[in-house]
């Protein structure tokens, strides 16, 4: 007879198990230390005057800006812009970080690709474009798609949920006359639904018995 056990705690991945609360806890600490990180770089940014959106933004169409297609992330125009960043980065990035940690990084990785090379491509080439808005909707498309195609409830739920707090930047994948890079959030709105189907998970992932762990052989 062979047996297969249960994780302790249950299965980080089933709504409602121990482990699963266990993930986000974890997950929501980890982005919490990241958005300070943002903050020590706009302070040294502000309070050395050493003009980092400049050297590390994304500058479209200029090849000495692609470099920014990986730093603007990081940066920031104001304190103002980056508080409004925050609290969506801590959310959305909680919930797609709690599926598991590779699976945030590569996510991450295309998101921050698709959105800096679709800005440098069709931005204005008298910009500079900086800010992590581009990953937080990127995030946003991550958790839509994997709501489609893992048919996830909890990921849709997610995504209802900062519809109803933050619904109203999605506007911000239009067209406008406001200082606001549009193409950097629908190009990572395109990244997230991009990076949920490359990196989605199998069938086989989804048995909650499908252990990394040797079976009990009795």
């Amino acid at each position: 007879m062979t047996l297969h056990d249960g994780p302790p705690g249950g299965d980080p991945r089933r709504f409602g198990t121990e482990a699963f609360y266990a993930s986000i806890g974890r997950a929501f600490v980890a982005m919490c230390a990241v958005v300070p990180v943002l903050f020590l770089v706009e302070a040294l940014d502000v309070g050395l005057g050493i003009d980092l959106d400049l050297a590390g933004g994304i500058i479209p169409r200029h090849i000495d800006g692609l470099d920014g297609v990986l730093f603007s992330p990081f940066l920031h125009a104001d304190f103002n812009h980056l508080y409004s960043n925050s609290v969506p980065l801590i959310l959305l990035g909680t919930f797609v970080l709690a599926a598991g940690f590779r699976r945030f990084m590569w996510s991450t990785l295309v998101i921050v690709l698709v959105s800096g090379l679709g800005v440098w491509f069709t931005g204005s080439p008298n910009s500079v474009v900086v800010g992590a808005s581009g990953v937080i909707f990127g995030y946003l498309g991550v958790l839509l798609t994997r709501g489609v195609v893992e048919r996830s409830w909890w990921n849709f739920a997610v995504v209802l949920l900062v519809g109803l707090l933050y619904g109203w930047q999605l506007l911000g994948i239009l067209p406008t006359d406001e200082r606001i890079s549009w193409q950097g959030h629908l190009f990572g709105l395109v990244g997230g639904v991009v990076a949920a189907i490359l990196f989605r998970r199998r069938r086989a992932e989804d048995d909650p018995y499908d252990l990394d762990s040797p079976p009990l052989r009795g």
